[in-house]
């Protein structure tokens, strides 16, 4: 999936094997690209697991959370952007948050149903939202 955000520019979606990029659009969203073709964004579905690598140190440490971590990605129900990444601590951020230059590669593309929501927990419980990233 798209963020609503990102509607207004040409997508497709994610291809197994490839490895993306977080990229801040015109319009200020951030979204993925393939490092090829910065001018598409690139759609995930929901629950596809996620490698990412080369989060900031900000990121790491505002998040507790690695330079390279194993994700699910998730649609958030609250805040201004819904495209998110779940990590392995049960924390949701935005893909906004992440912040552009954060490598992503596909570990499964099928759609599962992410942990949180296994479990019937508050989504908004433990979901930052938070300004957007500069």
């Amino acid at each position: 999936m798209c963020d609503y955000s990102l509607e207004s520019y040409q997508s497709r979606a994610a291809r197994e094997g490839e490895v993306y990029v977080t990229s801040r659009f015109p319009s200020g969203s951030i979204g993925l690209v393939a490092p090829e073709d910065r001018e598409i964004a690139v759609c995930i579905s929901c629950g596809a697991r996620l490698t990412l690598e080369n989060l900031s140190e900000e990121t790491r440490k505002t998040f507790g959370v690695n330079e390279a971590e194993k994700v699910a990605f998730v649609h958030l129900r609250e805040g201004l952007y819904r495209d998110g990444v779940e990590f392995a601590n049960g924390l949701r951020v935005a893909l906004n948050r992440l912040g552009v230059g954060v490598l992503i590669s596909l570990a499964d593309i099928e759609r599962e149903t992410p942990r949180r929501e296994q479990e019937q927990a508050p989504a908004a419980a433990r979901t930052v939202e938070l300004e957007p990233a500069e």
